[in-house]
């Protein structure tokens, strides 16, 4: 079984041989959670910028964006790294040399979720030309390829933004599909905070009813970060019942982490699919939202 969109992905040999494109943008998203799995969650997530591992060494003439400084809409905090909004998105993109005639490709070191996270914010604002290094800075490193501590040199262009109906849902939306046979909610995180064990991280332990497990470190090979062969990953997603609905709505804790499993379920052909981009941030902190516990949606 090959990927439905390999377009979407783009291999390490691949990117290597490019470097040098003058229409080529590679970009590392990545931020760190150091004391994302410990106890200290339960009272506030660290958030660490990647950007002094970048200018440490970094994919040859790669930029970087801050995705919770730059990314994320100042003006709401109920979120934990809400969309930001058009103009916004616009002149981050603009500064970094995205816009008409350019490919983007996008990577992190932590297992794919914040390159997919920009990869999906790029789609919602109607860009398409861009994909996501498959393993990211893992697997780079892994094999032994190119380093460099230089500067970003990419020229300044002009991002336009045409946001798009339907990759974003958002609580109302959530609150319909429970329990309908033509939607599926899937759970990105790990099966322990699914079932509601583990540090209270958002303020309800649990899930959103009728909503099914695929946890995002699921999608990928743990030793590269690749993601799974396309077989591997729609039988997981259909053991899941994932595929199940004609419409899925992801979600995780802040929205990132449920970015890679809806990336994941696009590349084996499932294309009606949306984050939800509150996810447990904003529906565990409201008590008139059902939740459940236990391994069973």
């Amino acid at each position: 079984m090959e990927y439905a969109h390999p377009e979407y992905l783009v291999q390490t040999g691949e990117l290597e041989s490019r470097l040098g494109d003058p229409s080529l943008r590679v970009i590392d998203c990545t931020l760190y959670l150091p004391n994302y799995f410990d106890e200290s969650a339960g009272r506030r997530i660290e958030m660490v910028p990647g950007r002094d591992n970048w200018e440490a060494g970094h994919i040859p003439g790669s930029g970087f964006v801050d995705i919770r400084g730059e990314l994320s809409d100042r003006s709401n905090t109920r979120f934990m790294y809400p969309m930001p909004p058009a103009a916004q998105f616009e002149d981050v993109m603009s500064r970094l040399g995205v816009g008409e005639g350019t490919q983007v490709v996008l990577y992190d070191d932590m297992l794919n979720m914040w390159a997919t996270r920009v990869w999906w914010m790029l789609r919602h604002f109607g860009f398409d030309y861009c994909a996501v290094l498959s393993g990211g800075w893992k697997k780079w490193k892994l094999e032994g390829r190119p380093v460099s501590q230089a500067p970003c040199t990419y020229p300044p262009s002009r991002f336009n933004a045409r946001p798009r109906r339907g990759r974003i849902a958002d609580r109302h939306e959530v609150l319909e599909s429970i329990g309908r046979h033509d939607r599926c909610l899937v759970n990105s995180l790990d099966p322990e905070e699914y079932a509601g064990r583990g540090p209270d991280r958002y303020g309800r332990r649990g899930h959103i009813t009728s909503s099914v497990n695929v946890p995002f470190l699921n999608v990928v090979d743990p030793d590269t970060h690749a993601y799974l062969p396309a077989e591997a990953l729609r039988r997981q997603f259909d053991a899941a019942g994932a595929t199940r609905g004609a419409r899925v709505i992801t979600y995780c804790g802040g929205g990132i982490a449920a970015t890679s499993v809806a990336f994941a379920l696009g590349l084996v052909g499932v294309d009606d699919v949306a984050l939800y981009d509150g996810s447990m941030m904003e529906w565990a902190a409201d008590p008139s939202l059902p939740m459940v516990s236990g391994d069973e949606p």
